[in-house]
């Protein structure tokens, strides 16, 4: 009995999402309870791969945001590269409103932050960390409110996300690379050179790509360029189509993808939403930090994604998803505000100081959940459509 309840809890659209929030909830408990000092401890503890006294050291939390966080944005990368191939992505056309609208949602909140934050050299670094959406978190708010949005709608919200990770992927590489070390990142090259050598002969064994992709990802790391965008760069690799025309991409997708969703992602979430209330106030929502966060999750997101929307249809360069209503694309805006792991992520790119991340976390939780509520509600109202709702594959984010 209980393994079917699982079972059929795992098949919905909406257990990523649900397991985000049970994550998140943890994290919030455990760090506002006796046990704080054993889940900083853990997360602080030094785990070491070393040889000859060379190789890594680094703190659990680092190996989480560097290395668990690699494979979920491997997934990223496979997702990626099939939707710019055979998927969403494909038809330049097809891609204009949503990819107009990410534009939107990620231009719009970096300016709120960065306006609220102009004064403050230190925190305008995190202007990037309200850009971010969360595929997970939104798909599974949008999974809950079921056949009141058409099916159409997810498409919409699906490739608005994809590029909006896309954005993100871009930003990391080029504001978050610190002490560039040349000499590590010219011995990259090596096992990208042999990654296109796998390429081009449609290899269908996958093993020796992770290797080589797992080399890339240590030197890359020592290089002082973030090593998740090694992950990125080790999927566009792996062949959509072997020479027997198998797809070692989809292969890899498939295998993978339940395990970032229902493992990676819920780790990262328990490992970094951990906000510490003690002392804190409503006043401390209201600190440029913040507030900069939560403004542009909400307001920005809103002004930003629907705002571009509004004015790609009223313009005639764009249609309206098939079914869809302007409420249901203010209900997307909101969801677009759900920042979450990326916002969490980014976050901790931006800033060292736990003082400061305490306050990133404070802004993201709070953005993220009014988002969430908003966007569920006025989808809700937004009246019921009778187009079935068509089952997607899983997606992580």
């Amino acid at each position: 009995m209980l393994l079917r309840a699982l079972d059929r809890f795992f098949r919905h659209d909406a257990a990523g999402g649900v397991l985000l929030m049970l994550s998140a909830l943890a994290a919030l408990i455990v760090a506002n309870s006796v046990l704080a000092p054993y889940y900083s401890d853990a997360l602080n503890a030094k785990l070491a791969i070393t040889l000859n006294d060379e190789g890594l050291k680094k703190p659990l939390i680092l190996w989480i945001n560097d290395g668990l966080m690699a494979i979920f944005f491997f997934v990223i990368g496979l997702e990626l590269k099939y939707e710019l191939l055979e998927g969403k992505l494909k038809n330049p056309r097809d891609v204009i409103l949503p990819g107009m609208a990410a534009v939107g949602g990620m231009v719009v909140p970096a300016l709120i932050y960065a306006a609220l934050n102009w004064g403050d050299p230190t925190t305008l670094s995190g202007w990037a960390i309200p850009a971010a959406t969360d595929i997970a978190f939104a798909l599974g708010i949008l999974a809950l409110v079921g056949t009141r949005a058409p099916a159409s709608l997810k498409v919409f919200l699906l490739t608005l996300a994809i590029l909006d990770d896309l954005g993100a992927i871009v930003i990391i590489a080029l504001f978050y690379t610190a002490d560039l070390k040349i000499d590590y990142l010219l011995m990259a090259v090596v096992p990208l050179v042999g990654l296109y050598w796998l390429n081009r002969q449609g290899s269908h064994r996958v093993a020796p790509a992770l290797l080589l992709g797992t080399i890339m990802w240590f030197l890359v790391l020592k290089s002082g360029v973030h090593a998740t965008l090694a992950g990125v760069i080790t999927a566009f690799f792996i062949p959509l189509k072997d020479k027997w025309g198998k797809s070692p991409l989809h292969a890899l997708e498939n295998g993978l993808a339940p395990y970032v969703l229902y493992l990676i992602v819920p780790i990262f979430a328990f490992a970094n939403a951990g906000v510490v209330l003690t002392g804190l106030s409503f006043a401390d929502l209201l600190a440029p930090l913040p507030l900069g966060i939560a403004a542009g999750l909400v307001i920005g997101k809103q002004l930003g994604v629907f705002g571009l929307t509004f004015a790609m249809v009223k313009l005639g360069f764009a249609r309206l998803p098939h079914g869809a209503n302007w409420a249901h694309i203010y209900g997307v805006a909101c969801l677009a505000g759900i920042g979450f792991t990326m916002s969490l992520f980014i976050g901790g790119l931006s800033f060292e100081d736990p003082a400061l991340m305490n306050q990133v976390r404070l802004g993201v939780l709070s953005g993220s959940l009014v988002s969430a509520l908003m966007g569920y509600g006025v989808l809700m109202m937004a009246g019921r459509v009778n187009e079935p709702a068509q089952a997607e594959p899983v997606t992580t984010g």
